[in-house]
């Protein structure tokens, strides 16, 4: 698996670099296909994730146009803007050519997660897009796949998301589910996301646990963006590198930028420059960190999101340069290859990688899944992904008992 400039395998567990390379070669050797249906799909990062661990895409849906286009353009599979609230189990086991007695290995989705978000204060309390997480379930219901796999925000396994955990649990009572928190910089990205994941075995199926790293050693930024020559200064697109454009910043911005060393903030901008919000505060006191924030070429970027390329949303500051990230360098921070092409207007953009699940956790946790399902159906022994070769707080699977 390749993202961005170099090698994703460089820095991989050895367990699970082991647990891998047998879930790959059991599957091959029993010719199996095991195919997957993915709601909110975005551009299609889990998509692209859980193909390189070797499930077969069958269709993906999301309401938003661009993303579907984006989707098309890199996985060979079918991709419709479908409102999830509209659509039924039974439409998308036709569309994705599944007939009444197949089983259908996978359902994922990552519903949006905005209403949930941390920066959005009270959206958990009235935000619509928060009952998506109900059509999730009910998709769920609809579909009854083997595993289930769901991602969204941390804080959605916290206060906030509490009420729509426990519906998950008091209307898929023939699921084992299994939670955690993850970080994405434990599965290749040289990027601090945290997020939460719900993994879901049918009763008749293996359960499956989340790995909690597939690396030993996070990625650094400059490990990720380093070797990308400059975007040209006209605001093109460069020829070589699809999505990799410099935003357009005022000459005063520049200049606040100018002064912040890696790793540093507004703080660090002479106070004659400063955002008038920012000329009386207290600097010992903090105060907005990240805003006006310089990345360091030797650290990890803090999540991205849809405002990575404006000095005022965050951490978003080149490490030697003065302008914000490309998307091409937020895709890559977001483990995406140069191969995809994000489509749409600017804004189009930033949204979609801003919000795309990492292929590399998608991967990780691919892995993990069609582990599960080649023990349940006897192509894999238990040992060849269990304690011996991945410690059993890691990675683990047991065989459903008779």
């Amino acid at each position: 698996m390749t993202v961005g400039s170099s090698e994703f395998s460089t820095a991989t567990d050895p367990a699970f670099a082991r647990s891998a390379a047998g879930v790959a070669d059991a599957l091959k050797r029993s010719g199996a296909r095991y195919g997957f249906i993915e709601g909110f799909c975005g551009p299609g990062g889990m998509s692209l994730g859980l193909k390189q661990a070797g499930f077969a895409p069958l269709f993906a849906f999301d309401i938003d146009p661009r993303s579907v286009e984006t989707h098309c353009g890199h996985l060979d599979c079918p991709c419709l803007p479908l409102d999830c609230r509209e659509v039924s189990g039974q439409q998308l086991r036709r569309l994705a050519g599944l007939s009444e007695e197949e089983d259908l290995s996978l359902f994922a989705g990552g519903p949006p997660c905005q209403g949930f978000s941390k920066q959005k204060r009270g959206a958990h309390l009235g935000d619509d897009r928060n009952t998506l997480v109900l059509d999730f379930i009910r998709l769920v219901q609809e579909l009854r796949p083997r595993y289930l796999f769901f991602e969204n925000v941390a804080i959605f396994g916290q206060k906030r998301g509490r009420q729509y955990v426990d519906e998950m649990r008091n209307r898929l009572t023939n699921y084992s589910l299994c939670h955690t928190f993850v970080n994405s910089a434990d599965f290749g990205l040289a990027q601090t996301r945290e997020r939460f994941v719900v993994i879901g075995s049918r009763e008749d199926q293996a359960e499956v646990r989340v790995p909690r790293r597939t690396c030993t050693q996070w990625r650094t930024v400059g490990d990720v963006i380093g070797d990308l020559p400059e975007p040209p200064l006209d605001y093109s697109v460069h020829p070589l590198f699809p999505n990799h454009q410099r935003a357009k910043v005022t000459k005063v911005n520049v200049d606040r930028f100018s002064h912040v060393p890696q790793g540093g903030g507004w703080q660090d901008i002479p106070p004659k420059l400063r955002l008038k919000c920012h000329q009386l505060v207290d600097t010992s006191r903090g105060g907005w960190p990240d805003v006006y924030g310089r990345l360091r070429h030797d650290g990890q970027c803090p999540t991205i999101t849809g405002g990575f390329d404006s000095f005022t949303r965050g951490r978003f500051g080149h490490p030697t340069h003065d302008r914000p990230l490309t998307p091409r360098e937020a895709a890559r921070l977001q483990g995406f290859p140069d191969s995809v092409s994000f489509k749409g207007t600017r804004g189009d953009v930033r949204s979609q990688i801003g919000n795309a699940v990492p292929p590399p956790l998608a991967f990780g946790i691919g892995v993990a899944l069609l582990g599960a399902l080649l023990v349940t159906d006897g192509q894999l022994e238990d040992d060849a992904v269990g304690a011996e070769s991945v410690p059993a707080d890691l990675f683990s699977v047991r065989r459903v008992r008779a």
